[in-house]
């Protein structure tokens, strides 16, 4: 057919998804290994999906890094539940005057809930 493309391809930053994300924001607590050493740091979620999160935090974190993290999820319950994530860091970017940094990580295994020990009734 005159005049139309039938092969349409997305510019490069509409690329689909693999895991559908959440906005939440939440505290992380992550141990960052980087160049043998092992810190802690203390984040606030953005968005996280089965794959991967992204997270703020007030310093940086080297890329390429290995991450274990916690992210702690209270409602309106009250009920704590604990994610839990392993992984590495694949981006880093500064936010600006915020003085924040965007950590996107990139899990080895779909980020899971931690069960809590003792809760079986009798």
């Amino acid at each position: 057919m005159p005049g139309k493309n039938l092969l349409q391809i997305p510019p490069p930053f509409s690329r689909e998804r693999r895991y559908r994300r959440f906005k939440l924001a939440y505290p992380v607590h992550a141990l960052v290994r980087s160049n043998g050493l092992t810190s802690e740091v203390e984040a606030v979620s953005v968005n996280v999906c089965t794959g991967g999160l992204l997270m703020e935090s007030p310093a940086p974190i080297p890329q390429h890094s290995s991450v274990c993290f916690i992210l702690r999820l209270r409602g309106r319950t009250h009920r704590l539940i604990e994610l839990l994530g392993e992984g590495k860091v694949v981006r880093v970017e500064h936010r600006g005057p915020s003085a924040e940094f965007a950590i996107a990580l990139e899990c080895k295994n779909p980020i899971s809930q931690i069960e809590a020990i003792g809760t079986a009734s009798v």
